[in-house]
């Protein structure tokens, strides 16, 4: 029992004398911990003044899908027909779908392709981009790459691999350092985009068109099926209305031909009689065919806006920059852990070395 007392004061009294070595010897290094704070100070100023802010660009926006109600009564014979009236084929775009959409490589692409605001007609957004990161000082030495540009609008399929690559570059910067849509909240239907850039225009216009190139496909695609019916049904009325004018002036030629023909001669009348039967039919196809595209046409306007922007970015954005004090403190203190391990690491090498 004596032993393991006198064991354990031992190695306390152990640790002590290693401790005040280990703090004499720290302590002797002063000067260098202040030499090295104050280099790390100085380049943490240097950092905070050379070091461009950050903006950011946040826009929300709502899900509009309104669900079609039941329309059997009135679109059961445009079934009958062959148009299918119902269902636009949205639906796969809800949620965590619509979300995936806005980081689609097509979505931002087309984004980067589209026509930036301003004077310049000429400006798309991807050259907006190289433009704000200054990519054409690094291609000044190469002919290839100097050459390129990107114009608003211009057709994909016609790109070099050059410009293939330049193009997947930035898709890949932004989806990775830039662009960043979330749904907040799971039980609320609003989805946040922030677009972050050095560039506060650039920020703001660009989740502004990327919000638009969305919407607009969004919409082409949930209306789609409904456009063609309705595309169809306008086609089909406008292709039997002709032949009920066509009908209606048969039967009064019909009976101009049979004015004043004795009553008892029944077959000269036959021909008045067709024509009169085409009108009855005729009439009642477009009666039936005008009601059909009435319907198709509420049902396309439903489909429509389905992305409702609540809020969009205002000048001035948001900007994160950090402070000349706090980047002085954070690299002083950095520079003086990394002294502090090394030479902690140099003693204990030392000490190995001697025995």
């Amino acid at each position: 029992m004596y032993k393991q007392a006198d064991s354990e004061e031992v190695t306390m009294k152990e640790f002590i004398t290693k401790s005040k070595e280990w703090y004499s010897y720290l302590l002797s290094k002063w000067k260098l911990f202040i030499l090295v704070g104050l280099l790390g100070g100085a380049i943490g100023l240097t950092i905070s003044l050379i070091e461009k802010p950050i903006y950011t660009a946040s826009l929300t926006f709502v899900l509009e899908d309104q669900q079609t109600g039941d329309m059997s009564g009135a679109l059961g014979i445009a079934s009958m027909l062959g148009f299918d009236i119902g269902g636009s084929g949205g639906g796969i775009f809800t949620g965590g779908n619509l979300i995936e959409l806005f980081k689609s490589r097509k979505m931002v692409e087309q984004t980067l392709l589209s026509q930036a605001p301003g004077d310049d007609k000429s400006l798309s957004f991807a050259e907006m981009y190289i433009q704000v990161f200054n990519w054409r000082d690094g291609w000044e030495k190469n002919a290839r790459l100097k050459s390129i540009h990107f114009l608003p609008n211009v057709d994909r399929k016609t790109f070099s691999r050059e410009q293939d690559s330049i193009i997947g570059v930035m898709y890949e910067s932004i989806i990775q350092n830039n662009l960043k849509v979330e749904q907040k909240d799971k039980k609320i239907d609003i989805i946040t985009i922030d677009m972050k850039s050095e560039n506060e225009k650039f920020a703001k216009y660009f989740s502004e068109a990327l919000a638009k190139e969305v919407s607009d496909f969004y919409i082409l695609t949930k209306s789609k099926k409904s456009k063609i019916n309705l595309d169809i049904l306008e086609r089909q009325t406008d292709s039997v209305r002709a032949e009920l004018n066509y009908a209606i002036t048969g039967v009064a030629m019909a009976s101009d031909n049979t004015f004043g023909l004795n009553p008892a001669l029944n077959v000269p009348r036959v021909p008045s009689s067709r024509k009169q039967v085409d009108v009855q039919a005729n009439t009642n196809i477009l009666v039936e065919l005008v009601k059909q595209t009435e319907s198709a046409k509420v049902l396309l306007r439903k489909s429509t806006p389905l992305i409702q922007i609540i809020d969009r970015p205002i000048f001035p954005l948001k900007k994160e920059k950090v402070g000349k004090l706090k980047s002085i403190v954070v690299w002083g203190l950095l520079a003086g852990i990394i002294t502090l391990v090394i030479l902690i690491l140099i003693r204990v090498f030392n000490k190995l070395r001697t025995l």
